[in-house]
């Protein structure tokens, strides 16, 4: 195995920790943020309109934080793809040239 083998090898290592240490502490963070909602709304003995704000809430959170990280691993999913000459070019190779005509032999 080469050195750019394992510098490859390492690199996919790295990008499945980061993927799931990031989708870890979304998950983390969503169950915090529904935990709080939960523990408000039960604090509050039935006060409508505050229940609502305070779901409300919660559900924007966990909306917005879901979106940024999956907006995130997308855009850094495709950079890293560029970067390394996956991108469309690869997927769409240019077509091949024509073949050249035979040479005429003269007699």
């Amino acid at each position: 195995m080469g050195r750019d083998e394992a510098g490859a090898i390492r690199d996919t290592e790295l990008e499945k920790d980061r993927a799931r240490y990031g989708l870890l502490a979304v998950v983390v963070s969503n169950l915090a943020i529904a935990a709080v909602a939960v523990v408000g709304v039960w604090r509050l003995d039935g006060d409508k309109a505050v229940i609502v704000g305070v779901l409300t809430a919660a559900f924007t959170a966990v909306s917005s934080l879901t979106t940024a990280y999956l907006g995130i691993k997308a855009v850094s999913n495709t950079a890293r793809s560029i970067a390394l000459g996956d991108g469309p070019s690869r997927r769409h190779p240019e077509p091949a040239a024509p073949p050249a005509p035979p040479a005429q032999r003269t007699p």
